[in-house]
């Protein structure tokens, strides 16, 4: 007996059956929806999150002593990187010092915060001749240099510890004073420098000598 086409059982339709709530792919992939919704969210948070920060009010140099009156509080985006600098959510650390120059406006770095004990540097007063260069101010960088008296005849065959030297470079300023009812750029003013403990005996000395001790500022280094 011959079998045709016509003879043959038709095939059966399989029906695709939608997945129900019980389905484990179904469970795994909204678990892994609602974690990346919530991963995007707190990463959106806290690059949006704001801290508050101590910032100088005026330039604190090298030595200075926190004082709330010297700085004020910025909300700022720091993310992973706000525990380098002073935080004002918290008291200001008790007897605490500079140790290096903080710039009017800047955020107030730890490393720049600690004890007196940790200042390698030491404050000299340098009175000037002559007038003050428009560059030296607090905060300003400047070199230190000592004229003998006898250096104006070096060309006339004077020793050579007559001529002008530097005895000390890329010292701080920490002060520029003028005694009351001076004004102007003038003279009568003294310049507080921040001297290394190791340069104190040869500046101690150009002062206490017979000379004149300048105070020349670092081009740039004066805002």
């Amino acid at each position: 007996m011959d079998t045709t086409v016509l003879d043959l059982p038709a095939p059966t339709a399989v029906r695709l059956r939608r997945p129900g709530w019980r389905d484990p792919r179904l469970l795994v992939g909204l678990v892994l929806i609602a974690a990346s919704v919530a991963l995007g969210s707190w990463a959106v948070g806290a690059a949006q999150r704001t801290v508050p920060v101590w910032v100088a009010r005026d330039v604190l140099a090298p030595g200075d002593a926190l004082q709330p009156e010297d700085l004020v509080v910025a909300d700022v985006r720091l993310g992973g990187g706000a525990d380098r600098y002073l935080r004002a959510d918290a008291d200001l650390p008790p007897d605490r010092v500079v140790l290096r120059t903080v710039g009017a406006g800047e955020l107030v770095p730890l490393a720049a915060v600690g004890s007196a004990d940790a200042l390698a540097v030491r404050p000299v007063a340098v009175p000037l001749a002559g007038p003050a260069s428009r560059g030296l101010v607090a905060g300003a960088s400047v070199d230190v240099w000592f004229t003998p008296s006898g250096a104006d005849a070096v060309a006339e065959g004077a020793p050579a510890d007559a001529a002008p030297r530097q005895l000390a470079s890329a010292l701080t300023v920490a002060e520029v004073s003028a005694p009351d009812g001076a004004f102007g750029t003038g003279g009568g003013r003294t310049v507080h420098v921040l001297v290394p403990v190791d340069d104190l005996p040869a500046v101690l000395a150009a002062l206490a000598g017979d000379g004149v001790v300048d105070v020349v500022p670092v081009p740039g280094s004066g805002g």
